[in-house]
């Protein structure tokens, strides 16, 4: 597949699809970034561009991971004063200046925590909660992709420079090979940090792709074409 820095091959039987918090907390207006004062005026066709990989995908057999930040209603889960999670976290920030939004931000059950309406998990995906901004900490997906045989992580999804960067991340140190579609990824901050985002994954930890470049990879004969 076409990719920067130079092309990468895999396997559809051992690759999954990781869609990373595509919750209206981070791509709706009135969600917990658009409340803490960051952009998600653009998100619309990323959340189309993401909808497209997962038809490609689920056309091709590819499992589909789909991610959900956030913690209980009580916020346990979120660490309290003893974490850093809780002094760094701006929406436990935000809950804390404003606390009428209490039990309204990344709370599990909440509208902010749901998925998009546009994006919907089907039978047989994977769902799976995170309480932190990797989705290897503290979650079963290790153990789920390692019981697939799956090497690849084909990455979409919000934030580009938190959750995604993150997880693919730790995959990488977990020996998997990370590819980021980039029309299918949004920041959260300004657009800068999309690019350097984007620069610091291909140049150290992955590479970078696009959904029309991974749409042509899996079409049936695509790999004898390129041979």
């Amino acid at each position: 597949m076409p990719a920067r820095p130079e092309p990468v091959a895999f396997e559809v039987a051992a690759s999954a699809l990781i869609v990373v918090d595509m919750q209206n907390a981070y791509a709706s207006k009135g969600g917990y970034l658009d409340i803490a004062g960051f952009d998600v005026s653009a998100t619309g066709p990323v959340i189309a561009t993401i909808a497209k990989a997962v038809v490609i995908a689920r056309a091709a057999g590819m499992p589909i991971v789909w991610f959900q930040n956030g913690w209980d209603p009580d916020y346990i889960e979120a660490g309290g004063p003893g974490s850093p999670n809780w002094h760094k976290s701006n929406a436990l920030k935000t809950m804390r200046r404003r606390p009428e939004l209490n039990q309204r931000l990344l709370s599990k059950g909440s509208w902010d925590y749901a998925l998009v309406d546009e994006l919907t998990p089907e039978l047989g995906d994977i769902v799976l909660p995170k309480p932190r901004y990797s989705g290897f900490y503290n979650t079963q997906l290790d153990s789920l992709l390692r019981a697939r045989g799956i090497r690849t992580l084909v990455f979409t999804g919000i934030a580009t420079n938190v959750c995604v960067e993150s997880t693919l991340r730790d995959g990488f140190f977990l020996e998997y090979f990370g590819i980021v579609l980039a029309d299918a990824t949004y920041q959260a901050g300004p657009p800068s940090l999309q690019e350097s985002a984007l620069f610091n994954i291909e140049t150290f930890f992955g590479w970078v792709s696009d959904v029309a470049s991974f749409e042509a990879a899996l079409k049936p004969g695509a790999a004898l074409a390129a041979e």
